[in-house]
């Protein structure tokens, strides 16, 4: 996964600024992703606002992003209490929470969504911020599956618009995929690309292809595991061992695919499915399919290809 040793000149309207340095970010969406982004944001210093419908579900996000930075301090801070705490409520400051995105819009460098995997809704957020963003403003969407492009048809500020996708748990992962557009002025990236490494994390450019790189390599394979195990090949089990004793896989195919979703991996595998029905790696999978119907979608329900307590 390296950097393009060239770039590829892109295109960008008469109204691009300069590249801009990333302060001040809308965080749009309380979920497991983007309390995330938040806390990583926050840690290294920016100033962030978090969004979402509720402010009983900004309250549970906040509370797990505190939850998470003490974790971090008994590491840290295991012999100095005090400089814990001081620690903690250094970043929690950086952090302030709202419920009308509109509000915070107009002081926000960058608008990044971590929100429900829904191309309409997408659209209809940035298309409504689009009319009340700075002109410097980028936007930019945490997707893993959908197209930037499409996404990004609905602003004017195509030029200003990326993709940033992090990966679960954002606190821990080091990877951040920066995906460009036809449209994406060179100023964006290079100011998405700068934003990911001020927050420790390490970028890697992708075009705006199907899954990106890792989703669009991790995906298929574990579709294909699902096909091996249908065709009688292998036992769940057994192909799991496989992978971790013979790849040196952390996890095998059927415990990550619990571990992301299996509603989620469904998904994935559907949409790439309708845009590209002829390619054979996209092709869904009956097991799958009969899982996802019958409510056993991995470790957040408490059953999967495996049972959890």
């Amino acid at each position: 996964m390296a950097f393009f040793t060239h770039r590829i000149s892109r295109s960008f309207s008469s109204s691009a600024v300069r590249s801009v340095v990333i302060k001040n970010v809308m965080v749009i969406g309380g979920g497991q992703m983007g309390a995330g982004i938040a806390q990583v944001a926050a840690s290294t210093g920016h100033s962030v606002t978090l969004v979402d419908m509720s402010e009983d579900i900004l309250k549970k996000s906040v509370k797990g992003i505190e939850g998470s930075l003490k974790r971090v301090v008994k590491k840290k801070f295991a012999d100095k209490p005090e400089a814990g705490e001081e620690f903690v409520q250094k970043i929690l400051q950086n952090v302030s929470i709202c419920t009308d995105p509109a509000a915070a819009v107009p002081s926000s460098d960058l608008v990044l969504e971590a929100i429900v995997e829904n191309l309409k809704v997408k659209q209809d957020l940035f298309s409504r911020l689009d009319k009340l963003a700075p002109a410097h403003s980028i936007f930019a969407s945490n997707t893993s599956s959908l197209p930037i492009t499409d996404i990004a048809s609905a602003t004017s500020r195509q030029d200003r618009f990326g993709g940033l996708h992090f990966f679960n748990p954002v606190s821990m992962m080091k990877l951040v995929e920066v995906v460009a557009t036809s449209a994406t002025s060179q100023e964006t990236f290079d100011s998405l690309l700068n934003f990911s490494k001020a927050l420790g994390k390490t970028p890697v450019s992708c075009k705006d292809t199907p899954g990106f790189i890792v989703n669009r390599l991790l995906v298929p394979y574990m579709i294909e595991a699902l096909r091996l195990h249908e065709r009688g090949h292998g036992s769940k089990e057994d192909i799991d061992i496989a992978m971790k004793l013979g790849a040196g896989y952390p996890m095998g195919p059927f415990e990550l695919s619990d571990y992301v979703g299996l509603d989620t991996l469904k998904f994935i595998i559907d949409g790439w499915n309708e845009k590209d029905p002829d390619n054979p790696l996209f092709t869904p999978s009956e097991l799958l399919n009969k899982l996802v119907a019958d409510g056993k979608l991995g470790k957040k329900t408490g059953e999967g290809f495996y049972k959890y307590k």
